[in-house]
């Protein structure tokens, strides 16, 4: 049976994927990150509660521009993940379920979320 070059329905290539869809893989993607970063501050607490040598390899990590970039990122997953989670706390009411209100809500959590960790990352400069 030959398709005759149509693409399989719905293919990556033709489908839009709806803010909702993103959103709702970006809660789980940062509640991942989340994990992983809570593996490296209990690192981070192991090294100093070691000593002062270990603690101080560990920061040479911490200081570089990858670790900055990697709190950056992890201070963006909390803000991420608390705005969503708050967002499915209103939905466990009832509240916000019609699509236009879905989708507005997920542009405010991801709007919301950059903003939180602009103004963090401001105020702790």
């Amino acid at each position: 049976m030959s398709n005759n070059g149509r693409p399989l329905s719905p293919h990556i290539s033709i489908y839009r994927w709806p803010i909702t869809m993103t959103t709702s893989i970006l809660h789980r993607a940062t509640g991942l990150a989340m994990s992983v970063g809570f593996i490296v501050l209990a690192g981070w607490l192991l090294d100093a509660a070691i000593g002062a040598e270990t603690y101080a390899a560990m920061m040479v990590y911490l200081d570089s521009a990858i670790g900055k970039i990697l709190f950056v990122g992890w201070s963006f997953a909390f803000f991420f993940h608390l705005s969503n989670g708050v967002r499915h706390l209103v939905w466990d009411t009832g509240r916000g379920f019609e699509k236009h209100q879905a989708n507005a809500s997920a542009w405010f959590v991801l709007i919301l979320s950059v903003v939180l960790t602009a103004l963090f990352w401001w105020v702790r400069a």
